[in-house]
């Protein structure tokens, strides 16, 4: 399994960290003005009586061809609409089939995944497992070459993730019946790792319409800019990567009609999402599409016309040490003991999140809530430094992402409070792109950097992080290794949590990083709209259910 995820991370890393990085705080480089945005659909209703919904976003849109988009979030959700995954993660962290019914394993190799009996297209076609493979396919394309969800872990796909060009079959895809396809994996991944990884980001396209097409004709296909044939909700009507994306429904939906006629995603900056929300312009904003500065939270919750919703705690404000600089695991201790975390949390973020060590937060199932975070301690920290050696005379340089405004100001405390115990710290900000090239060096003492680790499935980013040479910390152990390969195979959620608390202790007493706090979110909802389950994961699931009520 090394292999595998230590080649996935590596090309994915970068995408993740700046696409999850948007949530909670923040600005983003987007911007149309309400007006621009969604061609001028008004919110709640049109001349024709039409029900429009409104979603302002401050993330840019990458396209919507499913075939060569990354995996942020406002690309999964864009194109999830349309072409449904096979599995969906909803609020309270459970994958619920979406085109498929069921995803099972009898030995962590061999996934069956059956497509739901009443799924059809949109021009009445039933969805098939062909339709599956055919993406597969698609997706591992050397011609389309899209670097982001990389499959070597099936068997026959090669080690760069590809397979041969023009490749009209795998063993790792086996179609069993009409509604049911087995993938097949190199080597033992976990059921929640194969969801999270896999079923959760394959979008299914229709091979009746779409296999008549070469992959180059496909990266380019006009047809994905207003598809008339989908699986999902709603289709595209009209879109503009840098202001809006244009939805109708879809009538013949196969779990129901939906009541909105029209969806929008209108791309804002993040300054212009509380008047967007006290003017009615915009219906509702989401967690991890949606950069609401922190300075205007209260504001927010104090529209009469507007419910907040503080989604669940997993976005970690991570802080990563480079233990090849800091060698020392006592002065790494004693840089947590210095610093007031829950202090930190109260003012900066109102206490909208929680302290935690290592990466879990409460939100997962495999939290382990007897792992007490380390205290703030200053006279620990100062007995740890003087049984180190430490002098005092080094200054550690600390790389903060400089659209990170409310992390810039929790920094500055952090080195107010290290410079009481004696560790000099100097801030270095610079823009995100700056901060990941950063991080790809061993240049650094201390980097912070906003990062979710998927609750149900932390293994990918967890074994990267803690990799070695070459990784964010420089940190590896071998007890680690061993934990993290067990929780693939273990038989039981209570079995693999027993591993990650051994991950995570091992984590907290060696300290290659630590978390200054998890960001509960904040989100939106426009009191007309009813029926939306707001929270980080699965706010769409059940979006054809959304109605407005005058």
């Amino acid at each position: 399994m090394k292999k595998f995820i230590s080649s996935k991370i590596v090309s994915l890393a970068l995408v993740f960290a700046m696409a999850l990085m948007t949530a909670g705080c923040g600005a983003s480089d987007g911007g149309a003005s309400n007006g621009d945005a969604a061609s001028g659909d008004n919110a709640g209703g049109s001349a024709s009586g039409e029900k429009i919904v409104n979603i302002g976003i401050t993330d840019s849109l990458g396209g919507i061809n499913p075939l060569t988009i990354d995996q942020t979030w406002v690309n999964k959700y864009a194109v999830g609409l349309e072409f449904l995954p096979l599995v969906e993660l909803d609020g309270e962290l459970n994958f619920q089939p979406m085109l498929a019914d069921s995803v099972t394993t009898e030995d962590n190799r061999n996934f069956v995944v059956h497509i739901d009996e009443n799924a059809v297209w949109s021009d009445g076609t039933p969805v098939t497992a062909e339709d599956v493979e055919f993406t597969f396919l698609k997706l591992a394309s050397p011609v389309i070459a899209n670097p982001t969800l990389m499959l070597y872990a099936f068997e026959g796909v090669n080690d760069d993730g590809f397979v041969e060009e023009g490749a009209e079959s795998v063993e790792g895809v086996k179609v069993l019946d009409e509604k049911t396809v087995q993938f097949t994996t190199k080597y033992p991944i976990a059921l929640t790792t194969f969801e999270n990884t896999y079923a959760f980001y394959l979008h299914t396209l229709p091979k009746h319409i779409l296999g008549q097409y070469s992959d180059a004709e496909l990266m380019t296909l006009d047809w994905f800019n207003h598809p008339d044939v989908v699986s999902g909700p709603y289709m595209v009507t009209s879109y503009d990567v840098d202001h809006f994306i244009s939805y109708t429904a879809n009538g013949q939906y196969w779990k129901g009609a939906p009541k909105i006629g029209k969806l929008n995603f209108n791309i804002l900056d993040s300054s212009q999402i509380y008047a967007g929300l006290q003017s009615g312009e915009i219906d509702l904003t989401h967690h991890t599409m949606t950069a609401i500065p922190q300075e205007d939270y209260e504001n927010i919750e104090a529209l009469e016309n507007i419910d907040v919703v503080y989604g669940s705690p997993v976005t970690n404000q991570s802080v990563f040490i480079q233990t090849e600089n800091i060698p020392d695991t006592r002065v790494r201790q004693a840089l947590v003991y210095a610093i007031d975390r829950n202090q930190i949390l109260e003012q900066l973020m109102k206490g909208h999140g929680e302290v935690v060590d290592g990466f879990l937060s409460s939100a997962g199932p495999f939290y382990d809530e007897e792992i007490a975070p380390m205290p703030y301690d200053p006279e620990k920290a100062k007995e740890l430094l003087a049984e180190a050696g430490w002098d005092g005379s080094q200054t550690l340089r600390f790389y903060v992402n400089s659209g990170d405004g409310t992390f810039v100001n929790a920094a500055q405390a952090m080195v107010a409070q290290w410079a009481a115990v004696g560790i000099k710290v100097e801030i270095q900000t610079v823009d995100l792109a700056a901060l990941m090239t950063i991080a790809g060096t061993t240049d650094y003492d201390l980097f912070a950097v906003q990062y979710t680790y998927a609750p149900v499935d932390p293994y990918p980013d967890i074994a990267w992080l803690l990799g070695g040479e070459g990784s964010w910390t420089g940190y590896g152990s071998d007890e680690i290794n061993a934990a993290l390969e067990s929780t693939q195979t273990a038989g039981s959620i209570d079995e693999m949590k027993d591993f990650y608390s051994i991950v995570d202790k091992k984590v907290q007493e060696d300290v290659p990083m630590f978390s200054a706090y998890i960001i509960s979110a904040q989100g939106a909802v426009n009191k007309r709209l009813t029926g939306v389950n707001a929270n980080v994961y699965g706010t769409l699931i059940n979006v054809h259910e959304w109605d407005i009520v005058e």
